[in-house]
């Protein structure tokens, strides 16, 4: 069988969107490239179609049937079928509490967030982002997520599933057009993710 035809798995499909999300931040891809390459990446069943998201992205290129059929690194982004992917340093875990990030906290390109039946909240308004646009990858069981979100930022919800659970967005949802663009990913299972602004923001626009 030809190595491309094999199937891949999701932890293939987060490695390419960490590609994706890196060569967002070195200005290679536009938010709406960025966007429709992270669609096809997470719906690509074998690696030639998750390939196809970085063909014409530096350092990476997709050898012919006459060379050994793998990604061939090279300096800059690239991809090859990583190994398991290995619990993320950036992450906030809640178990049965309550977490909050707040002030001048620095946020990584992706942050994965794990919820079980907690309350967590994620408060933007003095971040400091390493990128524009910002990967959030949710596992919420029962749980309560809270985004706020500085006045110019954008937050988009479309990613997520959810299951017994909801999603609200308070936010606009694109394109972005301030400091932050907030990708929410992944999986709500009876539990709940909110984005929002601050308290009184929409009184101080009325006021100018």
């Amino acid at each position: 069988m030809d190595a491309r035809d094999l199937r891949v798995s999701d932890a293939e499909r987060e490695h390419v969107g960490q590609l994706l999300q890196r060569a967002v931040g070195q200005g290679m891809l536009s938010l709406g490239e960025f966007t429709e390459r992270m669609d096809t990446a997470l719906a690509a069943k074998t690696r030639g179609e998750l390939n196809a998201v970085l063909y014409d992205l530096p350092g990476m290129r997709v050898v012919t049937d006459e060379a050994p059929r793998q990604a061939v690194p090279a300096p800059g982004p690239t991809y090859a079928a990583p190994s398991p992917v290995p619990t993320p340093t950036n992450a906030v875990r809640a178990t049965m509490t309550s977490v909050t990030r707040k002030g001048p906290w620095q946020v990584p390109p992706t942050l994965h967030v794990n919820n079980k039946f907690s309350s967590v909240t994620l408060d933007f308004s003095e971040a400091v982002m390493q990128t524009q646009v910002v990967e959030l990858i949710v596992d919420d069981v029962c749980g309560t997520t809270t985004l706020i979100v500085p006045p110019e930022a954008t937050v988009d919800l479309n990613g997520v599933d959810t299951v017994g659970g909801s999603t609200t967005n308070r936010v606009r949802t694109g394109p972005a057009a301030g400091p932050l663009h907030l990708v929410v990913r992944g999986k709500v299972r009876f539990g709940s993710i909110t984005a929002k602004h601050p308290f009184g923001t929409s009184w101080k626009r009325m006021l100018g």
